[in-house]
């Protein structure tokens, strides 16, 4: 196994290294933003739908010669616009409308990526190749982190209030349909940009573990800055490991991102296992 030591040589050494370790940081800071608040808005499965639902548009934009970005994002955003039209115009709850179309979408997808003939490109869709990330990858996962970043920022009242209560929030006159569709786009940006790294299957995995920042805090900036820094730190450890040992770079970096919530499960000093375990002693 490669010493930390070697490994920063090398990543002194080889360019595609560099590129590897700042998509895979980027792609962890902007897991644990919107991450976050998929976790408040309880929201998981939504984000495991838009992430499984971009795969036709990434298999018409292959096909097209077209960027991945602009198929996979006008797909992941018709998946989140069908959902809602279904939930609200039926009597399906909002979870079985969800399955309905991201299985659907996915399946799509599945076909049309054997139709161009990619085999290849689709384990790499699946599971990512953070190791072979172009120069076309690295600006696109600078530019939506930007923009997660902007939205963020310039919606985070309306994002706090929508969260925590939606209802005071319709009551308060927000307009929360825009916000939640907003909010949509841009975890289907996220999910396209994560492609390379950890791929599509993985991605709703580093959406939900740095969110682990959960169970240290109950302030949403501190969660915030907190779990875009696990998303980070998961995703450089995975990439050492990867490099290192031969794994595959998006099961490295969702494992270690795994590991690091069992950690917060466990030790956290308001919410982990064994606090609690030890308030049920002393009682």
């Amino acid at each position: 196994m490669t010493s930390i030591g070697e490994f920063i040589a090398a990543l002194g050494h080889y360019n595609f290294l560099q590129s590897a370790l700042l998509a895979s940081v980027m792609v962890g800071i902007m897991s644990g933003i919107i991450g976050s608040y998929i976790i408040l808005r309880g929201m998981s499965l939504m984000g495991d739908a838009i992430s499984h639902s971009v795969l036709p548009g990434v298999a018409v934009a292959y096909m097209l010669g077209i960027n991945l970005l602009i198929g996979a994002s006008a797909f992941g955003v018709i998946a989140a616009l069908l959902i809602g039209f279904v939930a609200t115009n039926s009597k399906l709850k909002n979870d079985t409308a969800i399955g309905i179309v991201f299985s659907a979408f996915f399946a799509l997808g599945f076909i049309l990526i054997s139709m161009a003939e990619s085999s290849t490109n689709l384990h790499h869709i699946l599971f990512g190749n953070v190791l072979a990330v172009s120069d076309r990858d690295l600006i696109t996962t600078i530019i939506v982190l930007a923009i997660v970043i902007f939205f963020i920022v310039l919606f985070f009242k309306e994002l706090l209030i929508t969260s925590f209560d939606e209802t005071f929030a319709k009551t308060y006159g927000l307009k929360t349909g825009y916000v939640h569709y907003g909010l949509m786009i841009v975890l289907t940006l996220v999910t396209v940009s994560a492609l390379q790294t950890v791929g599509i299957i993985l991605i709703v995995a580093m959406l939900i573990t740095p969110a682990a920042a959960f169970l240290w805090t109950n302030r949403l900036t501190t969660m915030v800055i907190l779990a875009s820094a696990l998303g980070a730190l998961a995703s450089t450890i995975g990439l050492y490991l990867s490099y290192t040992l031969n794994w595959a770079s998006g099961p490295a970096i969702v494992l270690v991102a795994a590991l690091i919530f069992l950690g917060s499960f466990i030790v956290s000093p308001k919410q982990g296992f064994v606090t609690k375990l030890m308030g049920v002693k002393n009682a």
